[in-house]
């Protein structure tokens, strides 16, 4: 189903857990049940979800059934061709799978939250098939940095 869209702030607890907005939840394909406890690595099963570091400094949340989409693009490449093994490598290096409790919340690792700066507040961006998350700084200096380039980005691609 997905159609995230919209932007919310929120903050990472003590234990590193992010509160999935609701309005997000009940967009969502996947139900967290802690009655359906699923084996970390596995996103699959209800209430996972994946994260990827993302070069720009963010993150990206996707839901399983998005994910499985790009994971069969991913299969295609060739372990025998040096740039497609490198993109697959570059690619898992950068995935991750977190399971959400039913509260809605999702532990992520230091390592991610490092990689995208956030330390505590994270604004969640709905980008419609998953979800982008940004330090608040950081997601100001990219619109602050590129707001020129909208109306000729936008005249390109729409």
């Amino acid at each position: 189903m997905s159609g995230f869209i919209g932007k919310e702030q929120h903050a990472i607890d003590d234990k590193g857990r992010l509160m999935i907005p609701a309005r997000f939840r009940r967009r969502m394909t996947v139900v967290p049940d802690e009655s359906q406890k699923s084996s970390r690595g596995s996103a699959s099963d209800a209430g996972g979800l994946y994260v990827m570091k993302v070069p720009d400094g963010s993150l990206e949340l996707y839901e399983p059934s998005v994910w499985a989409e790009k994971e069969q693009a991913i299969v295609r490449l060739s372990d025998f061709n040096p740039d497609e093994r490198l993109l697959k490598t570059l690619l898992y290096e950068s995935l991750d799978c977190v399971e959400m409790d039913r509260q809605g919340r999702i532990a992520l690792s230091r390592e991610f939250l490092q990689h995208a700066g956030i330390s505590r507040d994270v604004v969640i961006v709905g980008a419609n098939v998953k979800m982008i998350l940004w330090a608040p700084e950081k997601l100001s200096k990219v619109v602050r940095d590129n707001a020129s380039r909208f109306q000729v980005l936008a005249g390109r691609y729409f």
